[in-house]
């Protein structure tokens, strides 16, 4: 199915991609581990985490992510469940996979770098570090189990750094399938950073990721607004295909706060002033929902 997006990308062509899936499987009433945010729920509510997918792909998604964002190597190592995230990824996998079955319709592995998450907080402990050898062996590990499940294509989330986000996104790229990165960031002072690593300029986590060439870049995870001068910030460094995917709401470990949420024509309003910039993706991220991807799919009809 990843030929078809191959191809848009390659002429130029609008790809319409998801919205937020943990959270959607959250508004769906699904119970949200303390530990693990979403994770669980591959497990626990498989028949949920599927309808969700379902959902997206009605409302126009062409590319689908697999609920394996939370299923972190590095958080789940920290828990000592390095087998666990192997399981539950293989099952988050399959279930996007039926959801996508018989649709044209790309399914991803989303791959990201979250450490356990401070409770009520969107902060994550720093408490531990892992040394570049321990970590990519980490990251290979999760890369290649996504790669055996039959995903698409890799989704590096929240990448917000120089080390972690380098280092796990050249072993989803070792794999060899295609791989997009998505950076998230947060304003400090005036300036741009890393979403939660605020000694991390995006000028600096833009040219190092842009210069592993992926397939396309994104600006996800991030507010609407900070979108904009972040789109700006990448086009420097990167002259490939762009996607956004933003948030709305915010984070209290275990649970999304669906709070000033950005209505859908107000999403769509900005997607124009993106796509006046070149972005050709465009979808949601936590707090968004399959309103929104209906909205931008009227909007940008493929």
């Amino acid at each position: 199915m990843y030929l078809r997006i191959r191809e848009k990308l390659a002429h130029g062509g609008i790809i319409i991609l998801d919205g937020g899936t943990g959270t959607d499987i959250q508004h769906r009433g699904v119970p949200m581990s303390s530990s693990t945010w979403c994770a669980e729920a591959n497990l626990t509510h498989p028949e949920v985490v599927q309808q969700v997918h379902t959902g997206y792909i009605v409302a126009g998604a062409e590319i689908i992510t697999a609920n394996t964002f939370a299923t972190s190597a590095l958080l789940f190592n920290a828990l000592g469940r390095d087998d666990d995230l192997l399981v539950i990824d293989r099952v988050a996998a399959k279930l996007a996979k039926a959801a996508a079955a018989g649709q044209r319709v790309a399914v991803a592995g989303s791959m990201s770098t979250m450490r356990p998450v401070l409770a009520g907080s969107d902060r994550t402990s720093k408490q531990r570090e892992w040394p570049e050898k321990e970590a990519r062996a980490l990251f290979r590990r999760k890369a290649e189990n996504l790669a055996a499940s039959g995903v698409d294509l890799i989704m590096m989330e929240m990448m917000r750094d120089l080390d972690y986000s380098v280092w796990a996104s050249e072993e989803a790229m070792a794999t060899g399938l295609p791989v997009w990165i998505g950076i998230s960031v947060e304003r400090h002072d005036t300036k741009l950073t890393g979403f939660g690593r605020e000694d991390q300029p995006l000028e600096q986590v833009a040219r190092a990721l842009a210069a592993l060439k992926p397939d396309v870049m994104s600006i996800m995870h991030s507010s609407p607004n900070d979108t904009d001068e972040a789109i700006e910030q990448l086009r420097k460094h990167w002259d490939g295909p762009i996607g956004a995917y933003p948030e709305s709401g915010y984070f209290k470990m275990p649970e999304w706060t669906f709070v000033d949420i950005i209505p859908p024509e107000d999403l769509v309003a900005k997607a124009r002033s993106w796509r006046r910039t070149g972005v050709v993706a465009f979808g949601g991220c936590c707090g968004l929902g399959p309103e929104h991807i209906a909205a931008l799919k009227k909007e940008f009809p493929t």
